[in-house]
């Protein structure tokens, strides 16, 4: 296939066609009114290449990042015509392995068969709603170079499936229409561009990228153009979420964030463009420490965590982080997958981030025919009628004041500190150490029944039930004063 470069017409007229000569900013059209978004916040400077923005612009990307912190639980989607041959997205071409039992020319050219015809994506918007989840971000590109919205600048896209319709289009409509602030995942690493590689050799010999070739500034223009069309033509984006594998420096980053502020200064940017970004993004973990601000944490690595300081850190210091998981082992859709996480481990595991002041972006692939398989939309729903009873506990939660609880984990907001219990006492007495303050009060959140309580040193001794009432998590509200 053809992919068009920015040498097929001049740069300013691209530009001019796309709007960037006036910088205009994207206003959300997703409420951000209350129990929408972050409310009023001062204004403030947002980075942007090391430079001060004006105070507009810095105020709409603090309201963003406060809701965002809030939100707490999201969903992520990767998707694409991978999903006929059951295999990951893009590694199969990058990393060939016996596994995946499928060639480059084959992979490449699955678009031809491609064509969800049971795509429905006002049913995935309300599946993130029954499931708790407040924002979705899509995988508009991945490292394959396929495009799953009509972009102008190539015809390797969805557009020119079967299926003809653009996907990324109908799924902004649909969540514009219910309310539910979108993303937009977007790969630097394009296997299929000319100007990223030399496309005559296999991926396999140079998926790293080559910027030393001539035609790389080409590249970085094509990156350019798309991620206005994304902003443009189908934001507001809550999120540009970048996953630019290693070097990253070399995509320019701090030329993007810039162009991204101007364009929608109330997204946000992930740190996978080689510059710091508004938040960390460590990747199916969950680090064992608060991620702080001077740690980078981006991929699979733990031992990243190990520079991160053991003691509580002051607010101040904390850096927003979001971690993504999958529900069994693959981001696409893999029939022969069927290591799925149980809903008390992903329950588990989102109380887990949010005790460390962290978000959790989920994972589904969908299927070829556009839908979400039934083991995934269980154990979703599994989370989302939890979170109905002990969202409280979660949204809008800072990190706990217990961060070593060998029976589960702790959470706070305002006069609230929320302890959440795994494992629960055969002797029922749940010994809680210092919160660093008085409680006045326990009761059982899910219920609201009062539990006695006597002080133990520095601590409190909890009686509670013989039985859990929730043996995936029962959450004990502290108020304390």
């Amino acid at each position: 296939m053809k992919t068009l470069t920015p040498t097929h017409i001049s740069r300013r007229g691209l530009l001019q066609f796309l709007g960037a000569g006036s910088a205009a900013a994207v206003s959300p059209r997703w409420a951000l009114g209350a129990g929408a978004g972050p409310g009023d916040l001062k204004p403030g400077t947002a980075p942007s290449c090391g430079e001060a923005v004006d105070p507009g612009r810095a105020q709409e990307w603090q309201k963003t990042l406060a809701w965002w912190q809030e939100a707490k639980f999201g969903m992520f989607i990767h998707w694409g015509p991978c999903s006929l041959a059951s295999v990951e997205i893009s590694w199969p071409i990058m990393e060939p392995e016996p596994q995946w039992g499928i060639t480059q020319d084959e992979y490449v050219n699955l678009y031809k068969r491609f064509n969800p015809v049971k795509y429905d994506p006002t049913a995935w918007v309300e599946l993130a709603k029954a499931a708790g989840q407040r924002y979705m971000v899509f995988t508009t590109k991945h490292h394959d170079g396929f495009c799953m919205f009509n972009s102008s600048f190539t015809d390797y896209k969805i557009t020119n499936t079967p299926y003809q319709k653009d996907v990324v289009g109908m799924l902004a409509d649909a969540c514009h229409k219910q309310n539910m602030p979108l993303g937009f995942y977007y790969s630097p690493p394009d296997m299929h561009h000319p100007g990223f590689r030399d496309t005559s050799k296999l991926a396999r010999e140079n998926w790293h990228g080559q910027p030393a070739r001539p035609e790389w500034p080409l590249y970085l223009h094509y990156m350019e153009l798309q991620l206005r069309e994304l902003l443009c033509r189908y934001g507001p984006a809550v999120v540009i979420w970048f996953d630019g594998l290693d070097h990253q420096e070399k995509y320019d980053g701090y030329h993007f964030v810039r162009m991204i502020r101007e364009n929608s200064p109330g997204t946000l940017v992930n740190n996978r463009i080689g510059v710091p970004g508004d938040f960390e993004t460590p990747e199916q973990r969950v680090p064992k420490r608060i991620p702080v601000k001077g740690v980078r944490i981006s991929g699979t690595n733990p031992a990243e965590a190990n520079a991160l300081p053991s003691k509580l850190p002051n607010p101040e210091e904390v850096k927003p982080w979001e971690t993504c998981m999958t529900i069994n082992n693959t981001w696409a859709y893999n029939s022969h997958d069927r290591n799925f996480k149980s809903t008390e481990h992903l329950i588990r595991t989102l109380v887990d981030v949010a005790s460390k002041g962290g978000n959790f972006l989920l994972n589904v692939g969908p299927t070829p025919e556009g839908t979400i398989q039934p083991e995934f939309q269980e154990r979703l729903r599994g989370i989302g009628e939890w979170l109905k009873v002990n969202g409280d506990s979660i949204y809008g939660t800072k990190y706990g004041p217990l961060q070593d609880l060998t029976y589960g984990r702790t959470t706070a907001k305002g006069n609230s500190v929320y302890v959440h219990v795994f494992e629960w006492p055969k002797d029922k007495k749940l010994e809680v150490p210092d919160l660093g303050t008085r409680v006045a009060k326990v009761t059982l959140l899910a219920g609201g029944q009062r539990l006695h309580f006597e002080p133990v040193g520095n601590g409190v001794s909890i009686e509670v039930p013989a039985q859990a009432p929730d043996s995936r998590d029962t959450v004990l509200e502290c108020a304390v004063y």
